[in-house]
């Protein structure tokens, strides 16, 4: 990228194809908010503080059980810890950067800003990577909140008929494929499958804790201890 714009652009570029499945996964965010009582004030500030799919999901979830704050809280801490791992993966590549251009960068990773990032930076040298994420983050962030205050405000008028949470493993289907260029990226991906279902029933989501670790080592045992520079 010659310069900080176009590395931008490109990031925005390469994530809206993904947009399209994020959609409907912003409008379920929504709607399910404003369903189990939150009020529409409650439901975008949630989605604005927590900016993650899967927990604010998880979280209405039990907030519509009555379920207790710790355990609700807990829940979101747990799912999100992937993101220290994506965290640890994109740490060499904002290696330098001044706090006031890292503590907005992590609040806006995401699964989707993850993947489109780290898989065009392991495609050859990169400047401006900052720059390029920023890009691919800052359209997924406006994505979902105006998906997101779309179900809240319009959640009444969208037909059941249209099941759109079909979209939401479309969605991670979409970024999983891509990112599948090895033998070891692929007993990644299929050990983390694997364990997930597996892990299914466990609570707080442990399961998908658990399958991400054993993803993780499968595909580093797989690698055979190979260092890959960034």
């Amino acid at each position: 990228m010659s310069s900080p714009k176009r590395a931008f652009a490109a990031g925005a570029r390469d994530i809206s194809p993904i947009i399209l499945g994020v959609i409907p996964f912003a409008l379920i965010a929504g709607i399910s908010a404003v369903g189990v009582g939150l009020s529409e004030l409650e439901a975008l500030g949630m989605s604005y503080i927590v900016f993650a799919g899967a927990s604010q999901l998880a979280a209405v979830d039990l907030v519509g059980r009555h379920a207790p704050v710790a355990v609700i809280v807990l829940t979101a801490l747990v799912i999100n810890l992937r993101f220290c791992m994506y965290s640890a993966s994109l740490a060499p590549h904002f290696h330098g950067l001044p706090l006031h251009w890292r503590a907005p960068l992590a609040y806006l990773l995401t699964d989707q800003a993850y993947a489109i990032s780290i898989t065009a930076f392991g495609n050859g040298r990169m400047r401006h990577k900052h720059w390029y994420y920023l890009g691919a983050a800052m359209t997924m962030w406006v994505t979902w909140q105006t998906g997101t205050a779309a179900g809240v405000f319009l959640g009444a008028a969208i037909p059941k008929s249209w099941s759109l949470d079909f979209a939401i493993p479309l969605t991670f289907l979409a970024l999983l494929f891509p990112a599948i260029k090895d033998r070891p990226s692929l007993v990644a991906a299929a050990s983390a499958g694997a364990l997930a279902l597996a892990g299914h029933g466990l609570p707080y989501n442990l399961g998908l804790f658990l399958a991400a670790l054993g993803g993780i080592g499968a595909g580093a045992l797989a690698d055979g201890g190979k260092h890959h520079a960034p």
